[in-house]
């Protein structure tokens, strides 16, 4: 009986491919396989793969022209023989007990259809200002609910940390391809269908980062991708909740983000903001006023869109000292 599946997607990876492998077969107190994928690699990384696949009967490769990471990771999915999914990138590396620890976790908590853990992000000189402080805010996230409420401001999780259910992805329709985040996407449709979300306090996995990698050069982790995602979602929420609704925020980013949920039938009834040149203005037609003007828990739903860093958290105070829910009686989106 296999635990787990792990989900190795390897594209021109040689350099960096043995470490990994190395990390995933010194998997301790689990059983498990490596699904490893060749996407059209041209730097000997298939060569490698083959020559481990005969001495690790553990990794098990298939080879495709080039056909994306989301097609890639779908064929292993189906491949797979474990009810228990395990991603895994090409260049990163985890501790010994990974896998156990998460397989662990995930049966004690059936609800979690989608389990990662805090990680370690290398080489330092390669990490700017911005991603330091979205690894934090990532790995203040650790319940379903802390996930949940904080779905609409960013990814949560760090794709290739996670841990999933075969099931749940099977009933989502697996990994989907387009001009989007395949991460955030899973998210978002996991959530959709009732899944919960969540994370491990423990630091994992080391995430390596590079000038070249996806993150920064490919145009489906663009700002507006992510908007454009997870628009129809945040409709979807706000409509269950079943109140007005009002943005916070009359800048760039509230404006932004009401743009966006607009064809999907949500529009705000006024902008909240505490910029005095802003106040008593319009925003897409609706009226800016300031925070005395915040009505009583349960009057509206208000998103928080701010999008200077540490407002969220300010906003977020300001909502809570009046009385005013996450999850209830406001969001937080970006």
């Amino acid at each position: 009986m296999i635990d787990v599946s792990v989900l190795l997607p390897c594209r021109n990876a040689r350099s960096t491919l043995e470490e990994a492998l190395d990390s995933l077969l010194a998997q301790q107190h689990v059983r498990f396989e490596i699904m490893a994928v060749d996407d059209g690699s041209r730097d000997g990384s298939f060569e490698l793969l083959s020559q481990c696949a005969c001495r690790h009967r553990q990794l098990k490769l298939t080879r495709t022209p080039g056909v994306g990471i989301a097609r890639a990771l779908e064929l292993a999915r189906r491949q797979a023989r474990a009810p228990l999914l395990a991603r895994m990138d090409a260049d990163d590396r985890c501790h010994p007990e990974r896998l156990a620890q998460q397989a662990e976790a995930m049966g004690r908590d059936p609800s979690v259809a989608a389990l990662g853990s805090c990680v370690e992000a290398f080489p330092e000189q390669a990490l700017q200002d911005g991603m330091r402080h979205y690894l934090r805010w990532q790995h203040s996230l650790l319940t379903p609910d802390e996930h949940r409420d904080q779905l609409f401001v960013e990814s949560p999780l760090c794709h290739p940390s996670v841990m999933l259910r075969q099931d749940a992805l099977e009933r989502v329709g697996g990994f989907r391809h387009g001009p989007f985040p395949e991460d955030y996407d899973l998210w978002l449709r996991l959530d959709g269908a009732g899944f919960g979300l969540a994370k491990l306090p423990a630091t994992l996995l080391h995430w390596r980062h590079s000038p070249g990698s996806a993150t920064w050069v490919d145009p489906r982790y663009d700002r507006e991708r992510f908007t454009e995602l997870k628009a129809p979602w945040l409709a979807r929420r706000l409509r269950q909740l079943g109140q007005p609704v009002e943005i916070w925020g009359a800048g760039r980013t509230g404006k932004r983000l009401a743009r966006a949920l607009e064809p999907h039938g949500i529009g705000a009834e006024r902008f909240i903001d505490i910029d005095p040149r802003k106040i008593g203005r319009q925003a897409r037609g609706r009226a800016i006023v300031g925070v005395e003007a915040l009505g009583a828990p349960g009057a509206a739903t208000v998103v928080v869109a701010v999008g200077a860093r540490g407002a969220r958290d300010l906003v977020r105070a300001e909502l809570s000292a009046r009385g005013h829910r996450e999850g209830r009686d406001f969001l937080c989106a970006s």
